[in-house]
C-alpha cells in the first residue's frame, strides 16, 4: 500500500500523515501528477495496482473508515473487505464492490480545468498571484465538482479548505446529485 497526498508542500501534508502514523510509504504529490494519470476527481480515491504494475481496479472514491459517513454517505466496510480479500487471495471480489468495467476518462472540460490548474499553480509558485487566481477561477468554472482541482486550490489561495467556500462547493455538488460517487 502507498498513500499519496495531493498537497502544495510537504508541510501541508505532514500533520495528517503524522496523525495517521502509516506503516506504509506516504508520498506527497505537489504537482497533482497522480490525479492526472489516474483521472481522479476527488479524494480519497483508491486505485488497485498489482505487483506487475497492472491496474486491477480503476480509481474509485473509497474511505478507510466511517468518520465522515454523514458527509459523503459511503460505508468503508465493503471496500475494506474487498481489498483484504484481493490482498489475501489475489482474486477480485464479486458483488457490490465489483470494479467498474473501465476507468471513466475525463471530459474535455475536466481536462482543460486540469490544464488551467497547472498553469495557476505554476504562476502562484512564481509569485504571480493575480494571474494565478484568474486560472484557478477558470479551472473551477470548467470542472466545478473536481475536488482535486477546485478544493485543492483553496489552501494555495489562502482559503480554508474546510471553511465556508468549501461548504458552498459541497452544497452545489450535493444538489447536483453528488457527481463522481456513482
Amino acid at each position: 500500500m502507498i498513500t499519496v497526498a495531493l498537497d502544495s508542500s510537504p508541510e501541508e501534508a505532514r500533520p495528517y500523515i503524522e496523525e495517521a502514523a502509516p506503516t506504509h510509504p506516504s508520498l506527497i504529490d505537489t504537482e497533482h501528477v497522480v490525479a492526472e494519470l489516474y483521472s481522479m476527481i476527488n479524494v480519497p480515491t483508491v486505485v488497485w495496482i498489482d505487483e506487475a504494475g497492472h491496474i486491477v481496479r480503476p480509481n474509485d472514491i473509497e474511505f478507510s473508515n466511517d468518520a465522515f459517513i454523514d458527509f459523503h454517505g459511503k460505508e468503508s466496510a465493503p471496500h475494506i473487505e474487498a481489498l483484504r480479500h484481493w490482498a489475501r487471495s489475489g482474486e477480485l471480489p464479486e458483488g457490490e464492490c465489483k470494479p467498474r468495467p473501465e476507468q471513466r476518462m475525463p471530459t474535455f472540460g475536466e481536462q482543460l480545468a486540469r490544464t488551467e490548474f497547472a498553469v495557476a499553480w505554476h504562476l502562484h509558485k512564481n509569485d504571480r498571484i493575480a494571474a494565478a487566481e484568474d486560472h484557478f477561477q477558470r479551472a473551477a468554472k470548467l470542472s466545478p465538482f473536481d475536488f482535486t482541482v477546485r478544493r485543492a486550490s483553496m489552501p494555495i489561495r489562502g482559503v480554508d479548505p474546510m471553511g465556508p467556500d468549501f461548504f458552498e462547493m459541497f452544497n452545489e455538488w450535493n444538489e447536483a446529485g453528488r457527481p463522481g460517487y456513482d
